[in-house]
């Protein structure tokens, strides 16, 4: 049995139970690089052969899957984050199938949700955004072209932008381009809950004076936004005391 598993976004203790578990219980782990805290590595089994995909290809992945899977023995693929999202995982999915290995998948927390806990927001704030946005900029990897930045700054909702790090100057002038002010609020977050952390606010315009001025070059997200200002919102009406709900009466 396969098992892929969200590392969580860099804190040890940020995977979920049922992901320590697992790795507790795996003979084989293969995991994602410099990506997952090797820190993780420790809840392995001291005969557990463990393996670092930065090095392999897909088919040594699989070729190391299907060796388990042989031997009887359990495989847990240790993906960064949520392996849901820029996991790769479906391609690993497909050829699992083909070879008619059973596998599931155990959610982890994404590096948009571990900025968020570091900065307190909220991504949906009444009345300033109610939809959050995860996208990145075409690098190696191209991206659908309904898909631009440009495209989906013109909704000026929130937006957690991944892998585009490298392209900061490029990034801002889609994002004004799209729509969103150059004053509009940005985040910059290096490697989110990992103990090197770094946070920083800044607008738009000035995302990639803040990544050069801080020598932030990779593995950091970006944020925009006026959710990160808190300002301006409406309170929820889901306790309002003149909303009634299922479970609680209006109060006079």
């Amino acid at each position: 049995m396969v098992y892929f598993v969200g590392a969580g976004c860099g804190a040890a203790d940020l995977i979920t139970v049922r992901g320590m578990k697992l790795l507790q219980k795996a003979d084989v782990i293969i995991y994602a690089g410099s990506l997952v805290n090797p820190e993780l590595l420790t809840y392995a089994k001291k005969d557990c052969s463990i393996f670092n995909s930065a090095t392999m290809t897909l088919n040594e992945v699989i070729d190391v899957m299907k060796s388990s899977e042989e031997k009887k023995l359990m495989t847990v693929r240790l993906h960064t984050g949520d392996q849901s999202i820029y996991g790769a995982v479906r391609e690993q999915m497909d050829a699992l199938d083909e070879l008619s290995i059973a596998y599931e998948s155990c959610p982890g927390v994404s590096a948009c949700f571990g900025a968020a806990a570091i900065l307190n927001l909220e991504y949906t704030l009444p009345e300033v955004s109610q939809s959050l946005i995860i996208t990145r900029m075409e690098g190696k990897t191209s991206v659908p072209e309904k898909e631009s930045i440009q495209s989906f700054a013109a909704h000026n909702s929130t937006m957690a932008i991944y892998l585009s790090t490298g392209m900061l100057k490029e990034l801002s002038a889609r994002l004004i381009e799209g729509g969103y002010k150059k004053t509009t609020p940005a985040a910059l977050i290096y490697k989110a809950t990992w103990p090197e952390e770094k946070k920083f606010i800044c607008t738009i315009e000035s995302l990639a004076e803040t990544a050069e001025k801080n020598r932030i070059t990779k593995t950091a997200l970006v944020i925009v936004g006026d959710i990160i200002t808190h300002s301006n919102y409406a309170k929820s009406r889901l306790y309002a005391e003149d909303f009634e709900t299922e479970f609680r009466k209006i109060k006079k």
